[in-house]
């Protein structure tokens, strides 16, 4: 089965010729913007590997990025889909009630760390759609205008999220953009200021929150703070729990709703099977959390919850949508949260990330161009850099290993705010043959792009 093999590339090179083809013809039909710099054209997917169009087999560390936490096509997701699709595919939830959508609310309901003892969830289609919600949902409860956001945050791609998220080559001519959103320096503390301890640089980036209220939005005016618990785009860079605390002291003192962006760090990627279960242990829970990506096993869907009081002031209308907690999706998504319960996925990412780590540990103290690796549970990244003392971002190396590593059957990706950064998100459900694998092909390639 092609759920336990190993990497495998049984043509001259990748692209082999049938996907080659299959390129050339995106190339011509698909624009250039979605561009892909990966040589894969995928024929089926099992577990964590993909077969492509000509046999090779490939080990995928990318998982649609972030969004195949439980792995390609789990035959119990398959049949649930089948088993909707026999009875209908759709009811718009504002016309026709149905029990997957009510069902699959509950679940969440009963699961999400928010604040409060009674909750309230809805679905959308997207993450970028969920954070959107959540932030008019925080507007219409606190009845105020403005947001802030963080350097290296990566929201989304509608208008309000493109100017939430830092990287602007995700918005390039894309403005004007709507007004109220304010940015604070996200705790980045393998750059934090030379000669900074943890706690002095935790209390810098506080004062650099502190600084928009100072400069930009008074605190009364602000409705939300919207964090990733673990930034994707940004460098898979952790927010410090002792940060997250102070932050939930600056809302509650100031009225705002503190606001998680799950998108990708829910659903067992980090070793919970809500990253905000951390937050919440250490008595700092998030009044919304917004969530999408691996919900769906691959199907479309987002949601987000609160605590009912903040969802009660929502204006009928504003929040919903036509294909919100479509069939398929709430009964994929009711399946794949049992299978994550039932088979302790976050315990596997726990597992997953000490192996990782382990070796990402030897290859720092071997490697003058690894400068650091962080992350949680299953969510990692591998930062590279020109050498240790100066820092010096390294991005021309990630692209060299992750074009080797392919040839190699293995699928990486970068990320990071200077694209130095290898992420880690390769699907739960990986055996440790295929992970060990996966480890010695990106050693394999980062050894030879340095030998060059």
């Amino acid at each position: 089965m092609l759920r336990e093999e190993l990497p495998k590339i049984i043509t001259p090179s990748v692209p082999g010729p049938k996907a080659a083809v299959l390129l050339a013809r995106r190339r011509k039909a698909v624009p250039d913007a979605i561009g892909t710099v990966y040589p894969t054209v995928i024929q089926r997917g099992e577990g964590a590997m993909l077969e492509d169009a000509d046999g090779n087999y490939f080990l995928d560390w990318v998982g649609g990025v972030g969004v195949l936490n439980i792995g390609y096509s789990h035959p119990e997701v398959v049949q649930a889909v089948k088993d909707q699709a026999g009875k209908y595919f759709h009811a718009m939830a504002n016309i026709v009630t149905h029990e997957g959508y009510v069902k699959l609310a509950e679940k969440i309901n009963a699961i999400a760390p928010v604040r409060g003892d009674v909750k309230r969830t809805f679905f959308i289609n997207s993450g970028a759609e969920a954070d959107e919600n959540a932030v008019k949902i925080a507007k219409a409860y606190t009845k105020r205008p403005n947001i802030i956001v963080f350097s290296g945050a990566f929201h989304g791609r509608t208008l309000m999220t493109m100017a939430m998220t830092a990287k602007k080559s995700y918005a390039l001519g894309m403005g004007p953009f709507p007004d109220g959103i304010y940015r604070a320096e996200f705790p980045y503390l393998y750059r934090k200021p030379e000669g900074y301890t943890e706690e002095d640089a935790i209390q810098y980036y506080l004062d650099s929150l502190k600084e928009v209220f100072m400069y930009s939005s008074p605190a009364e005016y602000v409705a939300a703070i919207v964090v990733e618990p673990l930034q994707g785009e940004g460098g898979f860079v952790p927010a410090p729990i002792e940060w997250i605390k102070a932050l939930r002291r600056v809302c509650d003192e100031n009225g705002i709703l503190l606001v998680a962006d799950e998108v990708q760090t829910g659903w067992c990627r980090t070793g919970r099977m809500l990253a905000t279960e951390y937050w919440k242990e250490a008595g700092c829970p998030p009044d919304i959390i917004a969530t999408a990506k691996s919900l769906g096993g691959g199907i479309p869907i987002g949601a987000v919850v609160a605590r009912e009081e903040i969802m009660a002031a929502v204006p009928g209308g504003v929040i919903g949508g036509t294909f919100g907690g479509n069939a398929l999706a709430c009964a994929a998504a009711l399946k794949v949260i049992e299978i994550m319960e039932r088979d302790d996925l976050a315990g596997r990412a726990r597992e997953i990330g000490s192996i990782v780590c382990n070796r990402y540990k030897k290859w720092q103290r071997e490697l003058e161009i690894i400068g650091d690796y962080r992350g949680l549970g299953a969510m990692l990244g591998l930062e590279f850099v020109h050498d240790k003392k100066s820092k010096r971002p390294y991005p021309e190396l990630v692209s060299t290993i992750i074009q080797e590593a392919a040839q190699r059957g293995l699928i990486l990706e970068n990320c990071g705010v200077y694209d130095n950064v290898i992420r880690f998100l390769c699907p739960l459900v990986v055996t440790n043959a295929q992970l060990e694998a996966g480890l010695d092909i990106l050693e394999a390639a980062i050894r030879k792009c340095i030998a060059k």
